[in-house]
């Protein structure tokens, strides 16, 4: 009866050890799926930042080059006395000053309903083995 017993506490220890062996690897497995899904949700971040930095700079080239022909035309326009060329320069600042009051509103309001870059599918799945864990029937929790 002894090698019995001996054999039963030997099968529960073997239990409890692979239990423990499957639940440390489901748990770094699922910090394995929180680091994929941040690294991939802050690498397509950063590249369309800089592929917007890099637009940014070529309109910005060529807004230069706009706003001074503007300018010009403004200038040409208003019914300002000869060589008064400034009202013209004046008037679209003026302009920009409004258009970017403005801009600056939408984006800081696009910008608080910007989520963050949390790893929503490893906290789902860890709140569905919490779930399970603490089920009195874990075979229906899922």
């Amino acid at each position: 009866m002894a090698a019995t017993t001996d054999n039963s506490q030997a099968n529960i220890l073997a239990a409890i050890n692979e239990v423990s062996d499957k639940a440390q690897l489901l748990v770094r497995e699922e910090i394995e799926l929180a680091k994929a899904e941040v690294t991939e949700k802050l690498t397509t971040i950063a590249r369309g930042a800089a592929i917007g930095l890099a637009a940014g700079v070529f309109v910005i080239a060529g807004l230069v080059l706009f706003l001074h022909g503007l300018s010009w035309l403004a200038y040409w326009l208003l019914p300002v006395p000869t060589y008064a060329y400034f009202w013209g320069f004046f008037l679209i600042a003026g302009i920009l000053f409004v258009l970017g009051g403005i801009a600056g509103y939408l984006a800081a309001r696009w910008l608080k309903s910007v989520q963050s870059p949390a790893p929503e599918m490893a906290i789902e799945e860890a709140r569905l083995i919490r779930e399970t864990v603490k089920s009195s029937d874990p075979e229906t929790t899922i």
